[in-house]
């Protein structure tokens, strides 16, 4: 019989075809974005719990992969609050428990650690449905749950010096919302059980197939095999209701799709490009949009690294730390300059800002793609660092984000619905590309600088570390520059 964890039960909750496959086939199942995630959440829970330990004082701490048998034998001893104790049902449904609590009267409280700054429901995180799991284990094994809360880190906390875990974290009692939905959860967990433990499924659908695209689970192309190249979940912000309505009618390329069929005038736009076989082009649109410009035009891209627990005095949990910038300046004489810089350590980037400051000075256009980004971390680090002020702010009110024309005004069936820099650049410059590089994301960017700079034993060779992720942020910007000169040759 499958063991069915809280992790697996995520996973079934978000499409059980999805956790049937990766019990029983596990050589075949695709990780992707959704078990990444998880992992993520995993590895940060453990450096919450660390800090979560400090706040229970005279507390046993369980082996960290112990049995529940070594848990029955612990609990009969004389303390109270518990480490990591484990429990598993007579059905071989597991839950390993982050800290519990014997009350006086004999009953038990359940406390989940999270990495997060608050409680979350959303799909990838279900803080709730991960209380009620643990409940019910903790209850079929015989014991009575009288309260559950979470443990969550405290979004307004400031690392200042040591850190204070009383200070860092928040406790939120749950037990009404778990026992508010508790018995339909239930339900749940004894279906999961019973799903992963099936011999055969249908494994030509799953049940992501009447959702989104950014909804799919990781598996979504292993069952669903016959979707089109061109398929309606491309559609930008397509809703789950009209992806149902197209599935169950069997139009499921937009080339199919009905001609009276409702959409608004971006998806329209998207839906004529695939059925024409061309991009539609707004050329006025561009036109009026690039002419607005002011030279020199200053390409500008960061690199962050954000943590649950904060590195660095002045950060609060989840921060992003600006750590590498790349500026590519375009001058009106088509005079290409390029500035960069990379942390070596963890440390607020004052050497950074001035050496930006005086490549770029307060002129010109700073163009950036989904600019959102840049301009949030602007205003974190004027919050950090006051003596930039007049210099971000102006960053920030000329600042023109490339990406929009890619939303509305130059439209191509060959980005597959999306305006991401990685999906346009092969479309309208294929000379470049990322495919090459080591580090060719932001999320691996972060990751390998924080190795770099937090491993004390970092066994890579650092000048080659270092170049990998100069090379990929210098992609981005030079990858911005070209599309820049690819839209400007269409206007002229």
């Amino acid at each position: 019989m499958h063991q069915l964890t809280k992790t697996d039960f995520k996973y079934y909750l978000d499409c059980p075809e999805s956790i049937w496959l990766l019990k029983n086939k596990p050589h075949v199942y695709p990780k992707g974005e959704f078990s990444l995630f998880a992992e993520k959440l995993i590895k940060e829970g453990y450096e919450v719990e660390a800090y979560a330990k400090l706040v229970f004082a005279n507390a046993l701490d369980l082996p960290e992969y112990g049995s529940p048998k070594e848990t029955q034998n612990a609990l009969t001893d004389a303390h109270s609050v518990y480490f990591q104790p484990s429990f598993s049902t007579n059905k071989n449904i597991f839950a390993r428990i982050d800290i519990l609590e014997q009350l006086a009267d004999g009953t038990w409280h359940i406390y989940e650690v999270k990495s997060s700054t608050s409680i979350k429901k959303d799909r990838k995180h279900r803080h709730i449905e991960d209380a009620c799991f643990q409940k019910y284990v903790l209850t079929e094994c015989g014991y009575v749950v009288s309260k559950m809360s979470i443990i969550h880190l405290n979004k307004e906390y400031i690392k200042q010096g040591a850190i204070v875990a009383n200070e860092l974290l928040e406790i939120t009692e749950v037990t009404e919302a778990v026992d508010s939905i508790y018995s339909s959860v239930v339900n749940l967990i004894n279906s999961a059980s019973n799903f992963i433990n099936k011999e055969v499924i249908n494994e030509t659908v799953c049940s992501c197939k009447h959702k989104t695209r950014s909804n799919h689970c990781d598996a979504f192309g292993y069952f669903n095999t016959t979707i089109p190249e061109y398929s309606v979940y491309e559609i930008g912000r397509i809703s789950a209701k009209k992806i149902g309505l197209l599935v169950d009618n069997e139009q499921l390329a937009i080339i199919d799709m009905p001609q009276d069929f409702e959409l608004n005038v971006n998806q329209q736009t998207q839906v004529a490009s695939v059925k024409l076989e061309q991009p539609i082009i707004h050329q006025s649109n561009i036109k009026r949009a690039l002419d607005k410009l002011k030279f020199p035009l200053h390409f500008i891209d960061y690199e962050t690294y954000a943590s649950a627990i904060p590195r660095l005095d002045g950060l609060s949990p989840h921060k992003h730390l600006t750590f590498q910038v790349s500026i590519h300046t375009l001058t009106e004489d088509n005079t290409l300059t390029h500035f960069e810089y990379l942390l070596d350590t963890m440390q607020m980037p004052i050497g950074m800002l001035g050496a930006m400051q005086d490549f770029t000075g307060s002129t010109g256009t700073f163009v950036s793609w989904h600019a959102s980004f840049e301009i949030g971390r602007n205003k974190d680090l004027i919050g950090w660092l006051p003596q930039f002020t007049n210099y971000l702010t102006y960053i920030n009110e000329h600042m023109f984000d490339l990406e929009t024309i890619f939303k509305k005004d130059y439209i191509d069936y060959r980005f597959h619905g999306s305006s991401s820099i990685k999906k346009v650049l092969p479309v309208v410059v294929p000379d470049l590309s990322y495919s090459e590089l080591d580090i060719n994301n932001g999320t691996s960017a972060m990751d390998a600088w924080g190795r770099m700079v937090l491993v004390k034993e970092f066994k890579e060779d650092i000048k080659l570390a270092r170049k990998k992720l100069l090379d990929y942020c210098e992609l981005d910007t030079f990858a911005m520059v070209e599309i820049y000169k690819f839209l400007h040759s269409l206007i002229k």
